[in-house]
């Protein structure tokens, strides 16, 4: 096996405070709103840890925005401009992930520092970063306070809406967790992807030259 490094220290950093964010929040956030049922903590304890790790959330937000744009590495969350090459990567792609994998199959994206996401993963990727996560992040603040942001909310359409997008992207983030962790164990190993994000190198199955 030949290591890539593939995942500098600020992106591990940036990755696991994400991801422990992104789990208290889901879990405080369904405390918040069905608090009969699940009676974690009390209510408001609920609301104090999902404003605190809310406010994290968005600092780690910026951290992602000066790294990636500051260093010129969000080239790497660009989709090929050729519609051509995008298409035929994702259905290249698409087919390992849904037939490919499970007969063994070599991958067709091999990651590297300058090239790190298949097609897909950068037009998921890319949709996340700059509008999913920076809806869900305002959403949760004006909700945070209304009345700071009462003119905000009222242009938005009100608090129901504001309130819907919340909860719809909460959502989808509850769901994207569960579909990210059974990706990342789709590595030669189902933990290399996982380790790989803890010490910044990849793994990856060093092939013979073909014999002339």
């Amino acid at each position: 096996m030949k290591k890539i490094y593939l995942h500098p220290i600020p992106v591990r950093v940036w990755h696991w405070v994400n991801a422990l964010s992104f789990i208290v929040l889901i879990i405080t956030g369904v405390q918040i709103r069905y608090h009969e049922l699940l009676g974690l903590t009390k209510f408001e304890t609920a609301v104090d840890i999902h404003n605190i790790f809310g406010f994290i959330l968005i600092f780690n937000f910026f951290i992602w925005v000066v790294y990636y744009f500051f260093t010129g590495k969000i080239k790497i969350y660009i989709p090929p401009l050729r519609i051509k090459k995008f298409v035929l990567g994702s259905m290249r792609q698409a087919r390992y992930y849904g037939y490919g994998l499970f007969m063994g199959d070599e991958n067709p994206h091999h990651p590297s520092p300058d090239n790190k996401f298949n097609p897909m993963q950068q037009i998921a990727y890319l949709s996340i970063m700059l509008l999913l996560i920076p809806l869900q992040l305002v959403s949760g603040l004006f909700l945070w306070d209304i009345k700071m942001f009462e003119e905000w909310i009222n242009l938005a359409g009100g608090i129901k809406i504001v309130d819907t997008i919340h909860v719809f992207l909460f959502l989808f983030f509850s769901s994207f967790i569960f579909v990210h962790v059974y990706l990342a164990t789709l590595g030669h190993t189902p933990m290399a992807h996982i380790k790989a994000m803890v010490t910044g190198y990849e793994e990856e199955e060093e092939h013979e030259p073909a014999s002339a």
